[in-house]
């Protein structure tokens, strides 16, 4: 694994250095304060961060708190001489915490430890890329009409409402039936559509808003669109709250 240290010690880099080498690791850059640990962290994308908790500048325990919003998030092992830091350590999300002067035996347990972990992160990633290709999300969805095969881009769709045994498809330029299900459709587009109703699922890209029209009953106003489509309380709540995150 590709590791970069981060402590104010000479000594104490310089033996760690040794210890990850012998072990079969990388070191791939070296810190002496938080603050130049989360610019090494972006340049070099490690897989571990080494990380002391007692530094000039940024502390380990505000420097952990930058780290884990990286991208990719590199583990974190704080190592330090006082263990009355742990508690506030493992709140930060540590994956790790050794003891000054570290042990090669421990230090081994502790990486054996994650690169299983960052393994198990693969597989699991080359497993939901490899469902991907198997079921790739459509960008436009197909609709027999009186003139063949309408093709509907998925951008120009304002929402998809059941009908019976159809859902019907309402788009910029009109409206088409399709023979699918709005439980398959709202699983494949979550992160477009939003469910409104049992009956309904409305593109988040439009919603413009809900308005009252009765006692405790809402409908949804969508961009572009005179109509108004009936909310569910059931759904109300969550529907309020993905508006106030718009």
């Amino acid at each position: 694994m590709n590791i970069l240290i981060c402590d104010d010690e000479p000594l104490a880099t310089e033996r760690l250095s040794r210890l990850i080498i012998q072990l079969g690791h990388c070191v791939v850059a070296i810190a002496t304060h938080g603050q130049q640990a989360i610019e090494m962290a972006k340049n070099y994308l490690p897989d571990v961060v080494l990380l002391d908790i007692s530094m000039p500048e940024m502390n380990g325990l505000t420097c952990a708190q930058f780290l884990r919003q990286l991208t990719p998030t590199p583990a974190i092992v704080f190592c330090t001489a006082y263990d009355e830091h742990a508690l506030d350590a493992f709140k930060t999300y540590a994956d790790g915490y050794l003891l000054k002067p570290i042990a090669q035996e421990e230090l081994q347990q502790v990486l054996a430890h994650l690169t299983i972990q960052t393994q198990a992160q693969m597989n699991h990633l080359k497993q939901k890329e490899h469902m991907e290709e198997l079921n790739p999300k459509r960008n436009k969805i197909a609709a027999k009409t009186h003139r063949g095969v309408e093709l509907i881009a998925v951008e120009n769709i304002y929402y998809f409402l059941a009908d019976q045994k159809y859902v019907a498809v309402r788009h910029r330029n009109g409206t088409v039936l399709i023979d699918e299900t709005l439980k398959d459709l709202e699983r494949e587009f979550a992160d477009r559509f939003i469910r409104i109703h049992r009956n309904a699922l409305v593109a988040i890209p439009f919603l413009d808003g809900l308005e009252l029209v009765g006692s405790g009953q809402y409908e949804v106003r969508c961009r572009e669109l005179e109509e108004r489509l009936t909310i569910s309380r059931r759904h109300l709540p969550a529907l309020r709250e993905r508006i106030q995150k718009l």
